[in-house]
């Protein structure tokens, strides 16, 4: 039906007829001459009709917005002064010749172009949006990507293979998707929430390396990157170490960001243990690109009479911490206020401040309330370790550790954005040396830090039996500008310590014997060391493409609730289907009257 597509015609076909099919992005009459802008996947072009050809001008009075076209017509220049270099098709023009309505189109729900539409009406006719020239660059972008990295590990030896849609419910982390059978009644599949242990069987198996790109389902609370249905690029190996496997995957995305987006990463990417990343910026996934960094205070205030700092400081589970904001005097109390109430998001109980407005006059240059309860060797060691200078601010967090980081970490994401500190460009990062364990208490008991297969330090073996929480994994995140796009680890391919660390998380013998039985029997006929890592694919093209949700890179995303609002998913089934599965549903029981 067509010669090129659109975004293809240029000046090199100055003088010849071609012909392109697309759809009608803008309609402009000109008093007697027709403009047509017509869009297909590859760009714009300019088509005019003028009453010379009286056939398809009468034909391009009747178009309108979204119809389809098919036009025949010969390319030229723009008259002088109506170029428009923004496009690539902005120097020439073609003269329509023969024009045919293919298909026409109701006037959409939406204006294409208006970015003020909301969020809900796009997915409601995504296939509307999808037109937008942004979601199609945005889907363009995210199969090269595909592409590349399925290319360079088919260089390097990878087999892709594909696991098992339908699998069985096991215990790891989210709640699974699960399946009823028709066939085997009262039994359930479960959607797998990743290929983990199927993964590890191929090894076993001796496949030696494996990828797959490979659709995920977990049943949990979404958020901007995350959604219940959802695309990661699935890697295992054997017989390499973390060191291999981490140098074997970011020459994978080095690469990766120089071919598709023409940027050098750094190289090599830097590398930070948890207990530092933590430290520093109270979260496993630091964004470096902001320069603002968490300082522990808790030895300088475990004896002041402060209760909120001193009590924290003397508790082994507690951390005292302050964050020093460059220029922060200049917010408002208001704008304080707003601060502390976004901590209390994260559990923080208040947010407490140091404005430093003069400090050559010592205290009476400081502006807080909780300096009254502060010795002056305390406020001296804190003004001296976090570096403030006069204009600035301190802002402290005092609490369980945990809330600390969550808090004081969330925070210095929030001010970097919201005082514009945020440096361009982008800071890869490895963190590393995880912890096996990290205590539930409302459970009271260990929890996987990463997933229950993670492979303990060989030196670190030995604690499983007698001190579990000093435990460190063979595990390693890849964090990209604040987001972990990577995570991975090396596997636990000896059955008693795999049992072992089953124990700890509360799963006895027999339990593991059911929900992993045949995983536990696979590491039993000569497993061979292996690891792996898996990409959130959809979180890298999000980032390359600089999307702000994972929703804007997927072609039909589900909403926050979990429901697709073009297809209108979840819905009620036929009574029919429920018997043929064995399932009633139970409906709510009514209120009791007054």
């Amino acid at each position: 039906m067509r010669t090129q597509y659109c975004g293809e015609v240029n000046e090199s076909l100055i003088d010849q007829e071609v012909t392109v099919c697309g759809w009608v992005h803008r309609r402009r009459d000109h008093g007697g001459v027709i403009f047509i802008d017509l869009r297909d996947r590859s760009g714009m072009l300019q088509m005019v009709f003028d009453p010379d050809k009286p056939e398809s001008f009468m034909t391009a009075e009747k178009v309108r917005s979204e119809y389809v076209l098919r036009v025949r017509g010969k390319v030229r220049h723009r008259p002088q002064g109506t170029t428009n270099p923004n496009i690539p098709t902005g120097m020439i023009e073609v003269l329509g010749l023969e024009l045919e309505i293919v298909n026409a189109s109701e006037t959409p729900p939406f204006v294409l172009d208006d970015e003020t539409v909301s969020e809900e009406l796009r997915l409601r006719y995504r296939y509307l949006d999808l037109r937008r020239p942004e979601m199609l660059q945005r889907l363009q972008l995210r199969s090269r990507i595909a592409t590349f990295l399925r290319n360079y590990l088919d260089q390097n030896g990878f087999i892709e293979v594909e696991t098992p849609m339908l699998t069985r419910a096991t215990p790891e982390g989210a709640r699974d998707y699960l399946v009823p059978s028709r066939t085997h009644e009262g039994s359930f599949f479960a959607l797998p929430q990743s290929p983990q242990l199927f993964k590890q069987l191929l090894m076993v198996s001796g496949l030696d390396r494996y990828y797959q790109v490979v659709r995920c389902f977990r049943d949990e609370d979404l958020r901007a990157d995350r959604q219940p249905e959802f695309t990661q690029l699935d890697i295992e190996t054997s017989f390499l170490d973390e060191t291999t496997i981490m140098q074997l995957m970011e020459e994978m995305i080095r690469r990766l960001f120089a071919q598709t987006l023409e940027i050098p990463l750094h190289n090599p990417f830097p590398q930070m243990t948890y207990a530092e990343a933590m430290q520093r910026f109270g979260s496993d996934k630091p964004d470096l690109r902001i320069p603002l960094e968490l300082v522990d205070i808790g030895d300088v205030l475990r004896d002041v009479e402060f209760k909120v700092f001193s009590g924290p400081a003397t508790d082994p589970e507690g951390r005292v911490a302050a964050l020093h904001l460059p220029k922060g005097g200049e917010l408002t109390r208001k704008e304080i206020d707003d601060y502390t109430k976004y901590v209390s998001i994260f559990g923080a109980k208040g947010l407490a401040y140091i404005k430093v407005n003069e400090w050559a006059k010592g205290r009476d240059g400081l502006q807080s309330p909780i300096l009254k309860f502060l010795p002056d060797a305390a406020v001296d060691a804190i003004m001296q370790r976090t570096g403030a200078a006069d204009g600035d601010l301190i802002f402290f967090g005092a609490d369980k550790a945990r809330i600390v980081n969550e808090a004081l970490g969330a925070l210095r994401v929030k001010l970097g954005h919201d005082r514009g500190l945020v440096e361009h460009g982008w800071k890869p990062l490895w963190v590393i040396d995880f912890p096996m364990f990290e205590w539930d208490e409302g459970a009271k008991r260990w929890v996987a830090l990463h997933h229950p297969f993670t492979a303990p330090k060989e030196e670190h073996v030995e604690l499983l039996a007698t001190d579990p929480g000093a435990c460190i994994s063979r595990a390693y995140d890849l964090v990209l500008n604040g987001t972990e796009v990577g995570g991975g680890s090396m596997r636990i391919y000896r059955p008693h310590i795999q049992q072992q660390v089953l124990r700890h998380l509360g799963i006895d013998d027999e339990e593991a014997r059911d929900k992993f039985g045949f995983l536990l029997d696979a590491l039993k006929y000569g497993c061979p060391p292996h690891g792996g890592i898996a990409f959130g694919l959809d979180r890298l093209v999000m980032l390359m493409t600089g999307a702000q949700s994972i929703r804007d890179v997927m072609a039909f995303p589900k909403t926050q609730t979990a429901s697709c609002l073009l297809t209108q998913a979840p819905s009620p089934v036929s009574e029919k289907q429920l018997r043929e599965l064995h399932i009633r549903v139970r409906k709510p029981s009514a209120e009791p009257s007054a």
